[in-house]
């Protein structure tokens, strides 16, 4: 198991010392769209982000019986966040309620006041500006317990609403995003984002327009990091979700007249992404106004004792959790690829 810089493939790490996890747990109604998402179980999508939170906290479930999956019974990326945390812990491991609409239970819940997001096909009918603003003042008074902070996310179809996100802020991204899912329902997740589109015009501001076509966690996450930037390392975990935050970031830092601690953040995500051939995660991040740090963790579950497990490496699931960079923190720890691997496959026989 190694870690590469995504852009020269250059080995890399993550820094030294133990890393804070924190899960931006959220739902956005466009998961509700028929074909959009697999993630989950089907018709309780919105039990993802809930199901992710308690796994990932208590190694146990609360609100449903079995771990969120897709229907060809890939199980949620959490095993790996989780199974990190049992070979090398965390600081701590704390979750955000971003919008969620079953709290998960025995978790340390952050508490925003913040709903659930509407379908983007007709607004998403969140307060952007109030948002951000929120994720600002975590930023600014978030208690760092270790050395760093990893930031994950948990927010069923966030690829779709970050896709639309992306494009109506002008990036040039239009062929740069796919599903994080192996059978991309490209023809659903296009009509989608045609019509939260055709909902905003050039005339609008940028907090106008990520209150009609976004999501919680991206407007959120975009205000904590530039202010807990300024404080310690961000380690955003996630694939082009999270480089769309960074977007979102970089976007309302010129409105906002702040600068970015750039050399304060880094992405970590999975070889699965990075190697995608249906999405660019490089050109979107080339979309920024600087050269982030970004990195990719190889793993592989082809030794893997438990069948489905294998169909990662066939690109079922991506990323999400933060598993890119908790496999990464594995990596500077000093686990092995096998390490992580059994200890996923003893979650998945006790849970």
């Amino acid at each position: 198991m190694k870690t590469y810089d995504i852009f020269t493939n250059e080995e890399t790490k993550l820094p030294e010392g133990k890393a804070d996890f924190l899960l931006a747990a959220s739902v956005t109604k466009t998961c509700e769209i028929a074909g959009i998402t697999q993630a989950g179980i089907p018709g309780k999508i919105s039990y993802t982000p809930t199901l992710d939170a308690e796994l990932i906290t208590t190694q146990k479930l609360f609100s449903m019986p079995a771990i969120a999956e897709t229907p060809s019974g890939v199980p949620s990326l959490a095993l790996i966040t989780r199974a990190v945390h049992n070979l090398s812990a965390f600081s701590a491991i704390e979750i955000l309620d971003l919008g969620l609409e079953i709290k998960p239970e025995l978790t340390q819940l952050h508490n925003f006041d913040i709903q659930a997001s509407g379908p983007i096909t007709t607004g998403a009918d969140i307060d952007a500006e109030t948002i951000f603003a929120k994720g600002m003042a975590f930023g600014r008074t978030y208690d760092l317990k270790g050395s760093y902070l990893i930031l994950g996310e948990s927010t069923p179809s966030s690829t779709t609403t970050a896709n639309a996100t992306a494009l109506a802020l002008g990036y040039d991204v239009e062929d740069d995003f796919s599903s994080n899912f192996l059978n991309v329902p490209n023809n659903v997740q296009i009509q989608t984002i045609k019509a939260a589109l055709s909902l905003v015009d050039d005339k609008m501001s940028t907090f106008e327009k990520l209150s009609l076509v976004s999501d919680n966690m991206l407007v959120f996450c975009a205000g904590f990091l530039l202010e807990a930037s300024r404080r310690f390392h961000v380690v955003l975990a996630g694939g082009i979700q999270m480089a769309t935050c960074l977007l979102v970031a970089d976007k309302l830092r010129e409105d906002i007249l702040m600068r970015l601690k750039s050399d304060n953040i880094t992405l970590a995500t999975t070889a699965w992404v990075a190697n995608d051939t249906n999405s660019n995660i490089r050109h979107i991040l080339l979309q920024l106004s600087y050269t982030p740090n970004a990195i990719y963790t190889e793993f592989s579950f082809a030794n893997a004792e438990i069948p489905i497990l294998k169909k990662y490496d066939e690109g079922e699931v991506k990323e999400g959790v933060g598993a890119g960079a908790s496999l990464a923190y594995a990596n500077t720890n000093s686990l092995t690829n096998q390490d992580v691997l059994e200890a996923v496959e003893l979650i998945m026989y006790t849970i």
